[in-house]
């Protein structure tokens, strides 16, 4: 099993609690997550910088740093920016979703099944993971 590291940000305790329900602790037999979680900008890039992260889940809707905004600014900035996803209110944002270069966009509400698998998906495409010590 590999654990991967994923940020759930957003200035809404509400959203973070249902993106971390829509995903679990172990989306699929062979991965596990540890959340950290970001109430804001200043919070999210202090744990970027400080932890290896695998994948960064940005509400779209977050004040008063928008995930959007923050997902360009991760492309733009970093070398090597982490494995972003926008969760978006609506599915008709997804064309601005496309300014952010995000890798992936969700929409609310949040399906687990669905949202499982594509976060899963992208762990497994874009994450290195920890392997779980034998």
């Amino acid at each position: 099993m590999s654990t991967y590291t994923v940020i759930l940000y957003s200035d809404n305790p509400k959203v973070r609690h249902a993106m971390r329900m829509a995903i679990g602790e172990n989306p699929a037999a062979d991965v596990a997550i540890e959340y950290l979680e970001a109430t804001g900008y200043d919070e999210a890039i202090r744990q970027i910088d400080t932890f290896e992260i695998d994948l960064i889940l940005l509400d779209g809707e977050a004040q008063p740093a928008g995930g959007m905004g923050i997902a360009r600014q991760l492309r733009d900035e970093l070398d090597e920016p982490p494995t972003s996803c926008v969760v978006l209110k609506r599915s008709a944002d997804r064309w601005l979703a496309a300014w952010s270069r995000a890798d992936e966009t969700l929409t609310h509400p949040l399906d687990p099944m669905r949202t499982g698998a594509a976060v899963v998906e992208m762990l497994r495409k874009h994450g290195a993971g920890t392997p779980a010590p034998a």
